[in-house]
């Protein structure tokens, strides 16, 4: 079974993808740095949540 994440997180990140989704790529750690200098996210949890997911959707674009 997969997560199942809020509604905001997956808005957000669509968000992120759409304006700035070049600068984005597989690697958690990468996407993490880029959402936290692109928002501002104060929550940990939160912003980890919304770099998971936006890698979750990268490696599934590049898997296609």
């Amino acid at each position: 079974m997969g997560n199942v994440r809020p509604t905001y997180i997956k808005a957000l990140s669509e968000q992120l993808l759409k304006r700035f989704g070049s600068e984005f790529g597989s690697e958690f750690e990468q996407n993490k740095k880029r959402v936290e200098e692109l928002t501002n996210i104060k929550s940990k949890k939160i912003r980890n949540m919304v770099a998971g997911y936006i890698t979750k959707k990268k490696n599934r674009m590049s898997a296609v």
